[in-house]
This record gives structure tokens, C-alpha cells and sequence, in this order.
């Protein structure tokens, strides 16, 4: 039945060599670290996405840091009041 194609993806035949020669126990580890992971890059993605659509609700800005091209940071110039905010 085998026609000479693999059934696995590349990805998944290198992830196997790399965890191959591992006691089963460090397997366990790195597989549950890489779940781990996925979860918490799901989860803050959640949660980014839930942030943005109650600002949009609610016409508020999106809470975020100070970040992007409008941001001069140290570089601002100095106002004339005398100290910076």
C-alpha cells in the first residue's frame, strides 16, 4: 500500500528526529513546554483582541504602550514649561 510518499510533513519528520534520541521524560517536558506555549500566544492574543473590540465599543483607545513613529520618547523636544511629562 505504500506508494513511496511520506505521511508525515517535514516539519513534523524533523520534530521527531530532534526529540527521537530523548529519554521519554525529557519528551514529555519539551513537548508539554511547546503546548504551553501555543496556549499562552492563544491566550494573549485572546485577550489583545477582546481589549480592542470593548475600545471600539465603547469608542475609547485601545490600551497600549507607547510605541510607533508619533513616539519621539528621550528625543522629544522640551517644552516650555520647563519639565516633561
Amino acid at each position: 500500500m505504500s506508494a513511496g510518499v511520506p505521511l508525515a510533513s517535514w516539519k513534523t519528520q524533523m520534530f521527531e528526529s530532534l526529540l527521537g534520541f530523548l529519554p521519554d521524560r525529557v519528551q514529555i517536558t519539551v513537548l508539554a513546554l511547546v503546548v504551553l506555549g501555543f496556549l499562552t500566544a492563544w491566550a494573549l492574543k485572546l485577550k489583545r483582541r477582546i481589549a480592542a473590540r470593548r475600545a471600539r465599543r465603547t469608542g475609547a483607545p485601545v490600551p497600549s504602550g507607547p510605541s510607533g513613529a508619533d513616539f519621539l520618547g528621550p528625543y522629544a523636544p522640551r517644552r516650555e514649561g520647563g519639565d516633561r511629562v
